[in-house]
């Protein structure tokens, strides 16, 4: 397997837009640091959004691919993200749970009601990190996998991440990308069974995580 830290703004894997995605750059490392002849296998087993950056993995066989896609099916993995919000929430942390209904055309995800065709459940849970300026910094854990989840919930607790304009947030940030990272992943070793925590250091982090 192979774990790198994708940017925000750089897509998981290649689309529409024909730039350089995350998997691209995997392979390209891959290739020069062990001298590959041929193509480069890499599996995709979890994917981050466009504009969210942080810990992304790739499986470098297909028994690791099948055995972690397995993890992240199941929620066996677990993810742990930050999120900048704009506004203030009352409470300081919990767990909340959305119907989720996704617009493939859109690509935009709406809650509904509980028992809506089509609808997923989506739990979350989370807490607040700290608080200034109007703005809140979350840890977010998603307890699901649903597409949208955590710039849902974070819009539902009544602070949209920065410069998620989908969901709520009221101006776009510099770099047009949404306040949320992948900070965290924690998986069993495809082939050696052993748990791997995999952070990302914190002088990496995006420079929002850090409230005055």
């Amino acid at each position: 397997m192979l774990a790198l830290l994708k940017p925000a703004g750089v897509p998981s894997v290649p689309d529409e837009s024909r730039d350089e995605s995350a998997l691209d750059a995997a392979r390209d490392f891959v290739k020069q640091r062990y001298a590959k002849p041929g193509a480069v296998f890499l599996g995709v087993v979890h994917r981050l959004d466009r504009p969210v950056g942080g810990v992304i993995v790739f499986a470098r066989t297909s028994k690791a691919a099948a055995r972690l896609s397995e993890q992240f099916r199941t929620g066996a993995a677990r993810k742990t993200y930050l999120g900048l919000g704009e506004g203030r929430v009352a409470s300081r942390a919990g767990e909340l749970e959305q119907w989720l209904l996704k617009d493939e055309q859109r690509n935009r995800v709406s809650p509904v009601a509980a028992g809506t065709p089509g609808a997923k459940l989506a739990r979350t849970r989370w807490r607040v990190l700290g608080a200034g300026e109007g703005r809140t910094l979350f840890e977010f854990e998603p307890l699901s996998g649903r597409a949208h989840q955590l710039r849902l919930a974070a819009a539902a607790l009544g602070a949209p991440l920065c410069g998620d304009l989908k969901y709520g947030a009221s101006r776009a940030m510099p770099d047009g990308n949404v306040a949320l990272f992948a900070v965290r992943l924690e998986i069993v070793h495809p082939t050696l069974g052993k748990p791997l925590r995999i952070e990302a250091p914190r002088a990496q982090l995006p420079a929002w995580t850090l409230l005055e």
